[in-house]
């Protein structure tokens, strides 16, 4: 159980927020879109078991393929493969059993998710690569969890609808917008050594205003949404509560004062992405 513990811990588990409530998001949205009903209870099962068995692979690939690296930087060396707490087999079996998880999952909800899951698994094992290449890391990020939303959908409907693209495209580019200001930690050692990162290439001070064009992407997006879906307004109220929470996380991270990163990155970023969840399923239900 301590070992379990311990690699909960170094994947961060708390973070599914993130990505979990927009899984969901898509589902309720396809199943009310497409199938003109509400999700089964065997339907958001199976799409929460897919989605720990995504992400927890996906987290632990990173913390394997990154652990040199983050020996190496004084942020990171503390984690668990670098530390020794978890090691490389424990993290690969842990892999294998979250990916074993993740195709039962999508056997159980329909043919087309298992038929599409090498494209998430081909962007979850890539995007711990990206930082050797490219600073376009971020939006590699941002299609990995992205997918999210898509497999809801797909999980709930077998099908792929423009709408579902609108939910992709809005969570990708606000999880990159966040993970640039993440990166903002590490400009100057990823310079150093040799990583890519946009903090890193355009400096700090642009890389913010990066961030904030790809949120107001990702904002362009959600309203979009509304425009080609049955929401209405207290959907329009939830987007607006999420724009409002994304531009008071915007003005906690200064060029020149980095020491609330950690606040604008997690606790404002759970916020959004319950924020939105709720006011969309408070919608669908109305």
């Amino acid at each position: 159980m301590n070992k379990i513990k311990t690699i909960l811990e170094m994947i961060k588990f708390e973070h599914t927020v993130f990505a979990l409530p927009f899984a969901f998001l898509g589902a309720a949205l396809g199943g009310l879109m497409i199938n003109g009903s509400w999700p089964s209870i065997a339907d958001w099962i199976w799409i929460t078991l897919a989605m720990f068995g995504a992400r927890s692979a996906a987290m632990t690939l990173n913390r394997l393929i990154d652990a040199e690296i983050d020996a190496r930087n004084p942020r990171t060396e503390t984690r668990a493969i670098p530390a020794g707490d978890v090691s490389r087999g424990q993290a690969i079996l842990f892999v294998l059993g979250s990916f074993f998880v993740l195709f039962i999952a999508a056997f159980q909800l329909n043919m087309l998710a298992v038929y599409l899951l090498p494209i998430p698994v081909f962007f979850m094992t890539l995007y711990s690569y990206t930082k050797r290449f490219t600073w376009l890391c971020h939006v590699f990020l941002g299609i990995t969890i992205g997918i999210a939303p898509l497999g809801g959908w797909v999980g709930v409907t077998g099908t792929l609808q423009p709408e579902a693209f609108l939910l992709f495209t809005a969570v990708a580019m606000w999880i990159g917008g966040f993970d640039i200001i993440y990166a903002t930690q590490d400009a100057e050692y990823d310079k150093r050594v040799g990583l890519n990162s946009i903090p890193a290439r355009f400096g700090i001070a642009k890389a913010l205003y990066i961030s904030r064009g790809f949120h107001l992407v990702s904002l362009i997006s959600l309203l979009a949404l509304y425009l080609l879906s049955p929401l209405s307004w207290f959907y329009l109220i939830g987007l607006a509560a999420a724009a409002a929470i994304m531009i008071y996380e915007h003005s906690l991270v200064k060029p020149y004062d980095l020491s609330k990163v950690g606040v604008a990155f997690f606790p404002m970023n759970g916020i959004i992405s319950i924020v939105i969840l709720v006011f969309t399923l408070g919608d669908i239900l109305m």
